[in-house]
């Protein structure tokens, strides 16, 4: 049946990863660089206002503790995708309904933020002054490789896509649990995320408050 066919499981796949390549190829070709930088410096200025500006001092509590910053990096890099794509995998193998909902609802947040971030391009903290790009500097993984970059979008920070999906998986993993600890864990595993991309210099307090509302409303939609 083709609700729980491999082929188009991956044809869907392949789709809304070539939007988000054609959106990443779309955006620098029109001087995005330069407009994600502006557009992070506003972000910042109306943190700044709204006196939540706090990730410089996070970052720099966190890196007090190198090793502790590596296994942050790693999550970032690896494991928030990961599970969301792993958890994915588990109801698919298990032809279990609620795949469904989930698959919904993390295409339809992906393919909505695609014009956030054609129109409004934002560079990560790692790239302003104040900030430590953790990834490059204690872990040696240098997103902005010439290799690296051309498989994602390095002006997308608006909304944070890996807040959305913590968010969507989180709810998720609560609704197949009875236990306490279990929904607890669960529901905070969206403000984990949100502390290391915040750790890490990869997104702003105001990318991970749009990438939850992102999830939400997906996840209402869906």
């Amino acid at each position: 049946m083709r609700g729980f066919s491999a082929r188009w499981e991956i044809t869907l796949g392949l789709a809304v990863y070539g939007l988000y390549l054609l959106v990443r190829r779309l955006v620098l070709a029109d001087g995005g660089r330069a407009r994600a930088l502006r557009n992070a410096e506003r972000i910042v200025a109306v943190e700044d206002a709204l006196g939540i500006h706090i990730e410089p001092p996070v970052q720099r509590a966190l890196l007090r503790f190198p090793r502790v910053v590596h296994g942050l990096n790693v999550g970032y890099a690896l494991f928030n995708l990961s599970l969301t794509a792993g958890w994915l995998v588990v109801l698919y193998r298990r032809r279990d309904p609620d795949y469904h909902r989930l698959r919904r609802a993390c295409l339809l947040a992906h393919v909505a933020a695609q014009p956030v971030f054609l129109l409004y391009p934002t560079a990560p903290p790692r790239v302003l002054d104040g900030f430590v790009d953790t990834l490059s500097e204690l872990s040696g993984v240098g997103l902005e490789h010439p290799f690296l970059v051309r498989f994602y979008n390095p002006i997308a920070a608006m909304p944070s896509l890996h807040v959305t999906f913590a968010v969507l998986t989180g709810a998720a993993l609560a609704e197949r649990t009875e236990s306490l600890l279990g929904k607890t864990a669960a529901y905070g595993y969206a403000p984990l995320v949100s502390l290391v991309v915040a750790g890490t210099g990869n997104h702003y307090v105001l990318d991970a408050v749009a990438g939850a509302a992102l999830g939400a409303a997906a996840r209402r939609v869906a």
